[in-house]
């Protein structure tokens, strides 16, 4: 006779006691996951996996938990939710191809997760996606036009001259409507079509200024200084004509005198107008501006109060500071900017090719040095080290002057051991240079051409709230609604209001419900429809 296994309380009590949470939450249960619209079903167990996150701390009693359909609902990404509970249940995560990198550790903050437990294989991936976020940040700093709204551009400018409180309460002056305008002229080319007049006006000075000071050391432009000695012996007068050095035309000085009236007017104004002086003085832009000005109107003064001939050499060598004006043309071009960037962004990679260099051509000239002393050599070039790290440096970066070369046979094995390590040694780091330029460039022709203006999206937050002072202003003064408001997604709002007690109606339906959407209506107002 079969019997049916009999099992006492305390067994029972004990199972249960094994299975449940201090929550009362049971590890064996089946939890059911809405997420965006995609439903995913796994253990309570699982979610308890990864503590002190989002989906560990589920309970009933949560507000997105649907009683009727015994789900929790999210309102987030569905396609890197697939990842995120991958990662409870296998504990590795991983980066889905098919999502942008700033949405991925959007998602995994939501969810209370960090971007660093990613797998090993996915580093790349996560890697380019924060390259792709730094290069658009500097872009977002090279780019003055950032905000297309005249109000948002109006709050940018009063919060970088320090008047963000005063633009606010209203208390605006007419020196802080001049004062940002003024600047803007001389210092953001791209900020109006007068801005593009005076960049291109300040650019053809620069050019002419360089142009003038290269031109007036050419021997056709030059005036040679003549010293005359006269002798008189035996009723004889001999006159002897003596070349003694030369100098530029008159025509070159004045314009010099020209170009550095504009660079003098234009530094001040920009001074005086700048948002912060402290800021001024620190761009290397306007260092380079306010030294090679000020060297002119030294070289000025001391040719006056010095007429020696050795000092002018030493002014003219002086004044070649304002060839680096030629600096301030990446003001006025992005694709100069682009490149000062690729070269900041691959500081590391230029280190690292110069420290090798060094190495290079240390060794090699040492190497050289004692090879050219093995065997008989008497035209031996190198007599030292130091003669040898100039022939290094020409040897490893393809140069090759060919005044000093080995002649011997363990030197010219040196030497073609040089030239091969000194190309495969700047070889190397030239393609991440090549990729950083690639990608400021690309992103930067993007950003041309793609249009500035975006639809503005609305916080949830705020629909909400503009969601229940509607609900509020529709619910009837006299009567309260027996089910109140229910929210739902899809920026609307259900309100339910069902007949009184005694069956009277003033509609013909006996309840209905009101929809409310939220959306961009004519003069800013909530679009209502009634639906029977």
């Amino acid at each position: 006779m079969h019997t049916a296994p009999r099992y006492s309380t305390t067994s029972i009590l004990v199972d249960e006691f094994r299975t449940t949470t201090t929550t009362g939450i049971a590890m064996d249960e089946r939890v059911v996951l809405n997420v965006g619209g995609v439903r995913h079903e796994t253990y309570q167990a699982t979610l308890k996996k990864i503590p002190a996150t989002r989906l560990s701390r589920l309970t009933p009693s949560l507000a997105n938990f649907d009683p009727l359909l015994n789900e929790y609902f999210f309102d987030r990404h569905p396609a890197v939710f697939a990842q995120v509970l991958n990662y409870y249940r296998t504990g590795k995560l991983h980066y889905p191809t098919d999502v942008c990198g700033p949405l991925f550790e959007e998602e995994l903050q939501y969810w209370g997760l960090d971007a660093s437990d990613t797998e090993p294989c996915c580093w790349m991936q996560l890697l380019h996606a924060k390259d792709t976020q730094e290069t658009l940040a500097v872009l977002d700093r090279m780019d003055v036009d950032k905000e297309d709204d005249p109000t948002l551009r109006e709050q940018d400018t009063m919060k970088k001259f320090g008047w963000e409180e005063d633009f606010f309460q209203g208390k605006r002056t007419k020196w802080m409507y001049l004062k940002p305008r003024i600047w803007a002229l001389f210092d953001e080319p791209y900020s109006s079509q007068y801005a593009k007049y005076i960049a291109g006006i300040s650019v053809c000075f620069i050019f002419i200024s360089i142009f003038s000071f290269c031109m007036k050391t050419h021997p056709s432009f030059r005036i040679p200084n003549i010293l005359s000695n006269i002798t008189i012996s035996d009723g004889k007068m001999d006159i002897l004509l003596e070349r003694k050095s030369t100098e530029a035309l008159p025509i070159f000085s004045h314009i010099e005198l020209i170009c550095n009236i504009w660079f003098t007017i234009e530094i001040i104004i920009r001074f005086l107008f700048c948002p912060s002086k402290v800021r001024f003085f620190r761009s290397p832009l306007n260092i380079i501006d306010l030294v090679a000005t000020l060297s002119f109107y030294a070289d000025g003064i001391i040719s006056k109060l010095n007429n020696v001939e050795e000092s002018k050499d030493v002014i003219e060598f002086l004044s070649m500071i304002r060839i680096f004006r030629l600096f301030k043309l990446t003001q006025h071009h992005q694709g100069l900017q682009i490149l000062i960037h690729t070269f900041r962004a691959s500081a590391k990679e230029l280190i690292l090719l110069v420290f090798f260099l060094i190495l290079g051509i240390v060794i090699f000239a040492a190497l050289v040095y004692y090879a050219e002393k093995m065997e008989v050599n008497p035209n031996n070039q190198f007599q030292s080290i130091p003669l040898g790290l100039w022939w290094a440096i020409c040897t490893m970066t393809t140069v090759g002057y060919g005044d000093m070369t080995p002649h011997t046979s363990f030197g010219r094995l040196v030497g073609s051991l040089c030239a091969v390590m000194g190309v495969l040694t700047i070889a190397l780091p030239v393609p991440v240079i090549v990729s950083n330029f690639a990608m400021f460039y690309s992103h930067n022709q993007a950003r041309e051409k793609l249009p500035k203006r975006r639809r503005r999206v609305l916080p949830v937050e705020q629909i909400r709230l503009q969601a229940r002072r509607h609900a509020a202003v529709l619910e009837p003064s006299g009567s309260e609604p027996q089910t109140g408001v229910r929210r739902r997604n899809m920026g609307s709002i259900i309100d339910r209001q069902n007949s009184k007690d005694d069956g009277t109606n003033t509609s013909s339906t006996t309840g209905f419900d009101t929809v409310v959407n939220i959306g961009s209506c004519e003069h800013g107002a909530i679009a209502t429809t009634v639906i029977a």
